[in-house]
């Protein structure tokens, strides 16, 4: 395919019947658009391959804590990949995708250089895109359900094209999208996540003065203290916060709901509701010996020291070992966070340990491969059942089981089943715990009449209420654990339900 310079007005062409930039003026640049858009047949747009990510090299990245490595499409790739969409009449991409972006229609804008457009339809369904761009499961929820799978061809690069128009999207109009006029009532959320961010956004644009209390002093959830930033760079998740901020809401951090004020305190504040998405923050551990030895902890405590307090820098209150042995217990895309960044901190060896084969790991592909590509090892069909500590107390070595592979659970996944007698034993200074999370306890046991299941999650009805009419809650706090986008299609679902329960009261 002929490469073409891109016209630097290009956000400012409205249709392919030409050069529209509005500078009215000789140009030297061949339009990409007259160019490059197709008569629409299916075969010309099938035939273009998909596009590849830029990326930093291995070499390089695992160098830095905080150098993204996925670099993010050039305008000529976002607009080539854009050509790939078929606009299928029955979009099954959008069933895909927990939030119902209308995924077709941002796409047709980008593909003529309409970006302004392009984040307007992926606002109307969408607080987060730059995140959700960055960190979302595509090939697992929208990218698995496009039309080009079932022709044996690559899916459309859904993600990536959603991260460049939240990227590159002209400022003033990137944000926000329509909203009703203010209307004096005081909505309080609780924490700062996805889940709650997405709520945020929804409510502010019904109308509502929105406080959102977060417990940490840095807003932003899992998405600053549990992804580290060569995945999630922190300004990006700040530019999505500012656009909250533009839209009216306010944050107050250090602020702990349940110890610091009370749910009774914030009704007495005037707060008429209450969404609570205090997420999935108590670590499981295996309940084996040796794992309250020295140099064993949970993989969020070590990438909230890491992403949160420094603990990379010798200089931090609070530093971390930089540990020359590391395992890491699990194989989880929070698993992939804590070997990668042990790589970052110099360890020599950096070994995810799982119980399961490769194919069954929930990890993200394209985090697996970054991972191998860094250096990192894997001992699949391993599980540790004991830890030994040196003289000092401190963690030397893991035995691990050897495992195989038995029928499928519930979850469609191979069970592990142990191998009789069969152990190894690897040497390790430091061990990092990944084997889920439980939610938060603080909301669900201060809160007087507030229904609770078994697993601590708050119990909520189809609509995201829980049996307190005026509290609501979404995410991890619910779930017990899952994506980024699970948590905000909760978010956005009840933002709807609240305001319709408040407009009827």
């Amino acid at each position: 395919m002929t490469v073409y310079s891109i016209c630097p007005e290009i956000t400012h062409v409205s249709s392919t019947s030409g050069c529209q930039c509005q500078r009215n003026v000789p140009c030297s640049y061949a339009c990409i658009f007259s160019k490059l858009i197709f008569t629409g047949k299916a075969k010309d747009r099938v035939a273009i391959p998909r596009v590849k990510m830029p990326e930093l090299a291995p070499e390089v990245r695992v160098q830095s804590l905080y150098e993204e490595v996925n670099q993010g499409l050039t305008m000529e790739q976002a607009i080539t990949e854009a050509h790939r969409c078929l606009d299928c009449k029955n979009p099954t991409c959008v069933k895909g995708c927990p939030v119902n972006i209308n995924i077709p229609g941002f796409i047709k804008q980008l593909e003529i250089g309409n970006l302004a457009a392009a984040a307007e339809i992926i606002a109307e369904s969408s607080t987060l895109p730059a995140v959700c761009g960055r960190v979302c499961p595509q090939e697992k929820q929208c990218e698995s359900k496009c039309i080009h799978l079932k022709m044996g061809h690559q899916p459309v690069a859904i993600g990536y094209l959603e991260r460049f128009v939240a990227d590159n999207a002209p400022k003033a109009e990137s944000g926000t999208g329509n909203h009703d006029a203010k209307n004096g009532k005081k909505i309080a959320v609780v924490g700062s996540g996805p889940a709650g961010l997405a709520f945020a956004g929804d409510m502010a644009k019904y109308g509502y003065e929105v406080t959102v209390f977060e417990a940490l002093h840095e807003i932003g959830g899992v998405l600053k203290y549990g992804i580290p930033e060569f995945r999630l760079p922190n300004r990006i998740v700040d530019k999505e916060i500012d656009g909250l901020r533009a839209l009216g809401v306010t944050f107050q951090t250090d602020t702990i709901i349940g110890k610091t004020l009370s749910i009774q305190d914030l009704q007495d504040e005037g707060f008429l509701g209450i969404f609570v998405g205090s997420g999935a923050g108590l670590p499981r551990f295996m309940g084996i010996p040796g794992e309250n030895l020295n140099g064993v902890m949970s993989c969020n405590e070590y990438l909230t020291r890491v992403n949160l307090m420094n603990a990379a820098s010798e200089e931090s209150d609070t530093p971390i070992m930089k540990a020359k042995n590391i395992a890491v217990i699990g194989g989880g895309n929070t698993a992939m966070d804590a070997v990668r960044t042990a790589k970052r901190l110099g360890a020599e060896h950096a070994i995810v340990v799982y119980r399961r084969s490769e194919d069954e790991m929930p990890a993200r592909i394209e985090e697996v491969r970054h991972a191998k590509e860094e250096g990192v090892e894997f001992m699949t069909l391993h599980n540790p059942i004991e830890y030994h500590a040196d003289e000092n107390g401190r963690v030397k070595e893991a035995v691990l089981q050897v495992m195989e592979l038995g029928e499928p659970d519930e979850s469609g996944r191979r069970s592990p089943v142990a191998i009789e007698g069969k152990t190894v034993t690897i040497p390790v200074d430091e061990v990092i715990v990944s084997v889920g999370v439980s939610p938060n306890p603080l909301i669900p046991s201060s809160v007087q009449g507030l229904e609770v299941s078994k697993r601590g999650t708050i119990v909520v009805n189809e609509h995201m209420q829980s049996s307190i009419p005026m509290l609501f809650a979404g995410g991890d706090i619910v779930r017990g654990g899952a994506t980024v986008i699970l948590a905000m299609a909760d978010g956005r679902k009840a933002a709807k339900a609240m305001h319709e329960y408040l407009t009827n009261l």
